[in-house]
This record gives structure tokens, sequence and C-alpha cells, in this order.
């Protein structure tokens, strides 16, 4: 089922599977979501949860026990209930069942509220921790926006000034190879080259935004404040450009396995809310 939400400068449609976002226009019927062409890659802006990336081996510990998680957990793959719709806004749940409990056995409620205000719509987490225990989880966004004509007339400007230092992925998981982005003038000159190994992965950044700019003019902003990673991907040759704010990443050949050691992993408090939000801003 979609749902659509909308105001005088957006329209913004939610596919209640997933509680994927599917399309953004603009006043002007401009799209800026991927169509989600599956010869390049079929999603459109999954939610990533309970875990961001790929675990080693795919599985983890918890209480002595090994659970299996395929990449970037199941939330993308289930349907969700809309609980809540006006016209500008919409709020879907997910709630743990005997299915998501026997790959990830804790009880929780995932609601995802999409809102569109002036020319922005915010996508806002809410992580309910139901369970008698503290519950580890990673949380992230991947929205694909498109990028038509030339892939390399488009740069990315991040807000603040740092030494832009990313991981590189060895085997779907994060390797102890780092790389420096090259700026020009203040921007990041976007090329396929840039992506050969994979997505670029930002453990910590300053930055709280980052701009999309076409031939140098701003397009569409993502704003992050809340969250400490982030990804950056495409496929060679796509027409689309990820941008994903994150709580969590890959595992690492380090890794231990436990879920409660796990780098970037965040815990709830038994009978506790987690809350996060950010937003996606068409200039």
């Amino acid at each position: 089922m979609k749902t659509v939400i909308k105001n005088a400068y957006l329209t913004a449609t939610i596919n209640s599977f997933g509680a994927e976002l599917c399309s953004l226009k603009n006043k002007d019927n401009n799209e800026y979501i991927w169509e989600g062409n599956p010869e390049f890659w079929s999603k459109h802006s999954p939610v990533l949860f309970p875990i961001v990336g790929t675990l080693k081996n795919n599985s983890y510990q918890y209480n002595e026990t090994v659970y299996n998680l395929s990449r970037h957990g199941f939330a993308r793959d289930m349907e969700f209930k809309l609980i809540d719709k006006k016209e500008d806004s919409a709020t879907f749940s997910l709630q743990s069942t005997e299915e998501t409990l026997s790959a990830y056995p804790f009880q929780f409620e995932l609601q995802i509220i999409y809102t569109v205000d002036n020319s922005n719509l915010s996508i806002e987490y809410k992580i309910m921790n139901n369970g008698n225990s503290k519950m580890a989880f990673s949380i992230g966004a991947h929205p694909a926006f498109a990028l038509p004509g030339n892939f390399e007339n488009y740069s990315i400007q991040f807000d603040k000034e740092q030494s832009l230092e990313y991981y590189l992925l060895e085997n779907d998981l994060i390797s102890n190879q780092t790389k420096k982005l090259e700026i020009q003038e203040g921007q990041i000159p976007l090329t396929y080259e840039l992506f050969k190994n994979d997505a670029l992965i930002f453990k910590i950044l300053k930055s709280k935004s980052l701009t999309i700019l076409e031939n140098r003019n701003p397009f569409l902003r993502v704003n992050f404040k809340d969250f400490p990673s982030l990804g950056i991907w495409t496929k060679m040759n796509a027409p689309f450009l990820c941008i994903e704010p994150w709580f969590g990443y890959s595992d690492t050949n380090e890794n231990s396995g436990n879920l409660f050691e796990k780098e970037g992993i965040q815990v709830v408090e038994e009978n506790s809310t987690f809350r996060s939000e950010f937003s996606i801003e068409v200039l």
C-alpha cells in the first residue's frame, strides 16, 4: 500500500512494505528519489534495522546463543502498519513477531514518521524497547537520489571543513584501510572511480549536513544532525547517489561477534525509547 503526504512545496510517497520512501517531488513535479530500476538497484530508500551493513559471518552472539541476520537487517523486507495519517505526515509501525524474535531476540516497536514542512521532508525514527532487558541495535537510512544527465556534473559539499577520511570495505566488512577525499574549492567532484571499492564509510563526521550540487548549483541537502556516521554509495554507471546517515556500520574482521561489543552499536534501556531524525531539503 502506498501513502501520499504533501504540502504546497513537496509530495512524498511511502510504500508500507519496508515503510520505504519511493518518491519525492517538488511543486514542478521534479523527482528527487531514484526510480528503482533493477538494472542498477531495485530499492529507493530502504530502512536499515536492526543492523546497518554486514555482520561477520552474517551472525552474532547474544546470551551464549548464535543468531543469523542478513545484510542491513529485516525491516526493509517487512510490511509496516500505517498508524497515523494527516495531509502532511504519516506514521508507520513495525513490531516484533515470532519471525523477528528468531533472528533478533528483543521485543521492539519501530515507528517511522514522515513529515513535509515547506521544502523539507523529515524522517524520524522511534525505537521502543518493550522488553525487560537492554536492547542493542543499529538504525540507518539509505535514500538514493536521482542524478539525471552526466554523473560527473555533480559534486558534494559538507557543511564543515575537516579532513575527510573514509574506510574501505573488504568482502562487505570494514577494513583497516582508509583514504582521504580530495576537496576542490570546497567541493568533492563525483566520479564512478570514487566508488570502485563500494561505499565510502565515514565512522565519525564533524559535518551534520551534505549538499549535492549540479554544475556547482545546489539542488538538494541531507541534514543528519543526530547521526554520527555516514555512508555514500552508488553503483558503476548508475544515475543515482545514496547519502546514508547511520547509527552503526558493518563489522570489522576483528569483531568479537558479541552484539553488545559491536562497533557503533546503540543500546536502549528496558521500557525506553530511542529517537533520531534526519531530513531531505529540496533547494
